[in-house]
């Protein structure tokens, strides 16, 4: 398994999924700068899988 470090795409669909405080959305954008951020962005991108999952579900259920 082969992670892909500069793949953003997560992000900018996040961005689009909810609103976001300015820090946060800077930090989505720009990436991190420390260790600190790095364990923010790992916990947004946790948040961003579940918010992915629920979406998924609702698709689901309108197709049908």
């Amino acid at each position: 398994m082969s992670t892909k470090w500069n793949d953003t795409s997560w992000q900018q669909e996040f961005l689009r999924m909810k609103r976001h405080p300015p820090e946060v959305e800077k930090l989505l954008v720009d990436g991190p700068r420390g260790f600190r951020d790095s364990w923010q962005l790992g916990g947004l991108h946790e948040e961003y899988k579940r918010l992915r999952k629920k979406y998924q579900q609702f698709e689901e259920e309108d197709k049908t």
